[in-house]
């Protein structure tokens, strides 16, 4: 049995082990399902509530992959600017981290009162919360070129332009890849929270209104729910990072204890 293989099955085994050890100590103290419901008990609801729980499934994961697209838009493009600009550095940046230090649920009232409730500001939620994350890697991947690279290319009478693109871009896709794991989840968390503040439609809504009939054991089937997108959102891209990316990986060593 190989390494990775061993490695797969232990973390496996630990993940079902932790379910297993919350079944366990829920039956044996006697957990009422307003307090904490059951690993099983969630199962059960997600098989028998399926049809109406998928159609807010459905809406949560359309409108944070478009919040998500356009933060990955926006925030490239911002750290491009950024990180080959320094008055582009010192200007927005600092605004940058005074706009994503405002919790977004004060955000949300203010884009319910510009277009309405709905889906548009759980799009511009989830946007606004990736948006952060996207730039600072892209801006550092950008300084943290190496000056040599860029020496060669001025020697070829290489463009600023083609600068960026042939050595900085390539160079700043670990790190650009790194804040789209990150921002993948987040984007998540600002879908949810527009949804319990402002929309009819999708599992931050369907959770609220379970939470006020005190339908814990859906709130959880909401949860898992999303748990799963988040962690399907992140191994996608963990896919397409150790393809386009994979020059950029020494070792595992580190990760693994030594």
């Amino acid at each position: 049995m190989n390494e990775q293989l061993r490695r797969r099955i232990l973390s496996t085994t630990c993940i079902i082990g932790f379910f297993v050890a919350w079944e366990l100590l829920c039956l044996a103290f006697h957990v009422s399902d307003i307090v904490l419901p059951r690993p099983s008990e969630i199962l059960v609801t997600l098989w028998t509530r399926f049809p109406a729980i998928w159609p807010h499934a459905l809406q949560t994961l359309y409108t944070t992959l478009v919040g998500f697209a356009l933060g990955i838009v926006i925030g490239i493009l911002l750290g491009m600017l950024i990180g080959s600009s320094r008055l582009a550095y010192d200007v927005a940046y600092p605004m940058l981290v005074g706009f994503s230090s405002i919790p977004k649920v004060a955000v949300v009232p203010i884009f319910v009162l510009w277009f309405g409730a709905g889906t548009v500001p759980a799009v511009l939620t989830a946007m606004i919360m990736c948006i952060f994350p996207i730039v600072v890697n892209v801006a550092t991947g950008l300084a943290a070129t190496e000056p040599e690279l860029q020496d060669v290319m001025k020697t070829l009478r290489a463009t600023k332009l083609e600068i960026l693109w042939n050595v900085g871009l390539p160079r700043t896709m670990p790190y650009f890849f790194a804040s789209l794991k990150v921002a993948a989840t987040l984007a998540f968390v600002g879908t949810v929270i527009s949804e319990t503040v402002a929309s009819n439609r999708g599992i931050g809504n369907l959770m609220m209104i379970a939470s006020s009939s005190f339908d814990v054991p859906l709130v959880f089937a909401g949860l898992f729910i999303l748990a799963a997108l988040g962690v399907a959102l992140y191994v996608v891209f963990s896919l397409i990072e150790s393809r386009v990316t994979g020059w950029a990986v020494r070792s595992d060593n580190f990760a693994a204890g030594g």
